[in-house]
């Protein structure tokens, strides 16, 4: 009879019993916004908590942290909504970080700390977004404008002022094909109050006329630098995060979103990439017909791409997008990836996304070319919602992982009788999937179980293995938490590659720590943020899970 591997922890050092282990790993992540983050200036920032935050995870055993796109958020305040897909947000820098260098002094810090420490809407764990505008973005502008006098010569000249002299001269130089038009925008945002410069703005600017763009370059020259040295700042910060992070054997997961808002500095630099009517303006909006989250479709509103033009150009911007994200994130995620193969055009002007039709993307050659251009991604493909048998073979041909989320696999249930061939449900999870509880257009799992009818209830104890001696009763049912950690150690012991759980799941929390509600806009979206780090116990109550199941 021939030889047998041992199991873990057998004689002799032998392989380990499940030689699937090492070829096939499989590994753990949480899913947490910076703005979610605690900290003492209304918004969560790229400071001390978020290196926290960090450490949480390595003692959790967690080697993923998901976080959403770093943009700059417009109207509605979402990071799918940014004013840029290249620009980073500038509410998430540090001012403490900034402090140290000796941009801005320990009073200033102390006037805003008190100017935020209030409640926002809904309570003290939100983002009031107006506020932190209003209070922080004036004291990042202050610290902007003494580094701009560093650069011009002001105060004591020492060797570390040339070293940043040349590195912003270098930062500036490398990021120009994006950076100076942002800078721009920001600025004529705040002239007219208003980022919709196709219908608010001069029509010589929204037009991009030579003449008056530079007119406004002449004249607000000063303003311009500080919103490139806001720039600079966040790609010192953030690089100086990841590292941190990364050597703590943490991977960071970006996001990008697949379009574009239309009142933000891409559309307006780059307006023939884009669908547009006779008279300019968009023709075609984007959006999802009528599905799980809303039966009237969602309306995103956003520019939809002339796929044609951009073929033409070589797909040359999405490149310089993806090289861009790809010096900030180990990994990201395509959001609505099946928008390459086909997405949902509504006529410019309806008041909702019933009347849209499918248009066909760019395909497979398109992640050809980006293969070639920038090498092997590292992308999870959000391919949830109505999906067909050609945007499986995009997938499966681009080699990206999909997306499984456990409490869709419950969504089919009628008075109590669950599918079991759901393929949303951990049983039925394959290699080398991305596995959730739920994802940031989710309620909490918490606050979804909360929400279900008595037999729904049941049938989800049922399946995680939750029943009560002699249960029947709603109230002989597990308590939302305890079922929330259930779908956790499921998903944990499923065959995916990536297990990735909101942080709302792993410390119980119900509906009111849900962070988005699709096809809404506004009241608390995007709102929600931690009160205070993570408890320890949680972190090794999970790093348990992450031992006993073999994840890394």
């Amino acid at each position: 009879m021939p030889e047998q591997d041992s199991p873990p922890g057998g004689q002799g050092g032998a392989e380990p019993w499940n030689p699937l282990y090492e070829s096939r790993p499989r590994y753990a992540g949480a899913l947490l916004h910076i703005t979610s983050l605690p900290g003492p200036y209304g918004i969560g920032d790229l400071g001390a908590e978020a290196r926290a935050f960090a450490d949480f995870l390595a003692s959790a055993g967690i080697s993923l942290w998901q976080i959403l796109p770093l943009g700059p958020t417009g109207y509605g305040n979402s990071p799918y909504a940014a004013r840029s897909s290249f620009a980073g947000n500038e509410l998430l820098l540090s001012p403490e970080l900034l402090a140290r260098e000796g941009l801005l002094g320990e009073e200033e810090l102390t006037e805003r700390r008190r100017a935020l420490s209030g409640e926002g809407p809904g309570g003290a764990n939100r983002v009031d977004y107006g506020l932190v505008e209003e209070q922080k973005l004036p004291l990042l502008r202050e610290a902007a404008r003494r580094f701009a006098a560093l650069l011009d010569g002001g105060g004591t000249e020492t060797p570390a002022n040339a070293g940043e002299r040349a590195a912003f001269k270098a930062f500036c130089e490398r990021e120009a094909h994006w950076l100076d038009d942002y800078a721009l925008f920001q600025v004529l945002y705040r002239r007219y109050g208003d980022a919709r410069w196709h219908t608010i703005w001069d029509a010589s600017l929204a037009r991009r006329e030579k003449a008056a763009l530079e007119k406004v370059r002449e004249e607000k020259a000063a303003e311009i630098l500080e919103w490139k040295i806001l720039q600079y700042f966040f790609e010192r910060q953030w690089r100086d995060l990841k590292a941190y992070a990364n050597g703590r054997g943490i991977r960071i997961i970006g996001d990008i979103p697949i379009f574009v808002a239309p009142d933000s500095a891409d559309s307006w630099t780059r307006i023939d990439l884009f669908k547009t009517g006779a008279d300019g303006k968009y023709s075609v909006v984007s959006g999802v017909p009528p599905d799980y989250f809303s039966p009237t479709g969602q309306l995103w509103g956003n520019p939809v791409y002339d796929w044609e033009k951009m073929k033409a150009g070589g797909f040359s911007w999405w490149i310089d997008r993806i090289r861009r994200l790809l010096a900030q994130v180990d990994i990201f995620r395509i959001d609505h990836f099946r928008g390459f193969d086909a997405y949902w055009a509504v006529p410019a002007g309806d008041s909702t996304a019933e009347r849209g039709t499918w248009e066909p993307g760019p395909g497979e050659e398109f992640f050809r070319v980006l293969k070639r251009e920038l090498g092997e991604l590292p992308v999870l493909a959000e391919d949830l919602g109505f999906l067909t048998e050609s945007v499986k073979k995009l997938r499966e041909g681009a080699g990206f992982p999909g997306m499984k989320v456990c409490q869709f696999g419950f969504e089919d249930m009628k008075e109590g009788r669950l599918d079991a061939r759901h393929s949303f449900l951990p049983h039925n999870y394959d290699y080398p999937w991305a596995a959730y509880t739920g994802t940031h257009d989710n309620n909490t799992t918490a606050g979804w179980y909360a929400a279900l009818g008595g037999a729904d209830k049941r049938t989800v104890a049922a399946y995680f293995g939750l029943e009560r001696a002699g249960g029947g009763t709603e109230g002989e049912l597990p308590p939302p938490g305890e079922a929330a950690w259930a779908m956790v150690r499921s998903v944990m012991a499923s065959h995916a590659k990536y297990a990735i759980f909101p942080l709302q799941d792993l410390l119980g929390l119900g509906a009111e720590a849900r962070i988005n509600t699709p096809a809404t806009c506004g009241g608390e979206n995007w709102s929600w943020r931690l009160e205070a780090l993570p408890p320890r116990e949680l972190a090794r109550r999970f790093a348990s899970l992450v031992s006993l199941y073999g994840r890394r």
